[in-house]
């Protein structure tokens, strides 16, 4: 294959690669809950295939002298919930429509081991988009989740690919 069609193969295959990462979030508020320097904080994440939907994802963030006092240096605990509202007109993108859903955020709660993640379902049935955090640990599940929903039943709601029949 010629140099410039490989180059353009490469950045192509980036592009795509780089249009299907998870969404990027914003911390937007960080209560301190104790003198020991713990702080929950509250991220704003928007859906990269749904426009006009944002979640707020709350997690604990343990403070350096928690850390000392405690030990387990390198994890947050498994808490979190999350709240998703319709904060413009929605678009809905090429979505996955099975019942696994897909990832639309990740966030590291220790060096390597457990993530925060919001996965997305659609409820054909219901009309309704459900959004689901929860912690992913490679050893041991946690049962620590939080579900918000966005009902689109009688709502402007744009399908780029059209509605799912």
């Amino acid at each position: 294959m010629p140099r410039p069609i490989r180059l353009l193969s490469a950045c192509a295959l980036l592009a795509a690669s780089l249009a299907t990462l998870p969404a990027r979030a914003e911390t937007v508020g960080e209560v301190g809950v104790d003198w020991l320097g713990n702080d929950i904080t509250i991220d704003a994440v928007s859906d990269p295939k749904v426009s006009g939907v944002t979640c707020h994802v709350t997690y604990f963030d343990r403070s350096v002298i928690d850390r000392l006092k405690n030990g387990n240096w390198f994890e947050d605990p498994s808490n979190n919930s999350i709240s998703c509202r319709q904060t413009g007109p929605v678009t809905i993108g090429d979505i996955d429509l099975s019942q696994e859903g897909e990832e639309v955020f990740r966030e590291g709660l220790s060096l390597i081991w457990k993530k925060l993640v919001v996965s997305r379902i659609y409820d054909k049935k219901n009309n309704t988009l459900i959004y689901l955090a929860h912690s992913r640990e490679l050893t041991d599940g946690s049962a620590k989740m939080s579900i918000s929903t966005i009902p689109l039943f009688e709502q402007p709601v744009t399908w780029t690919n059209g509605a799912p029949k």
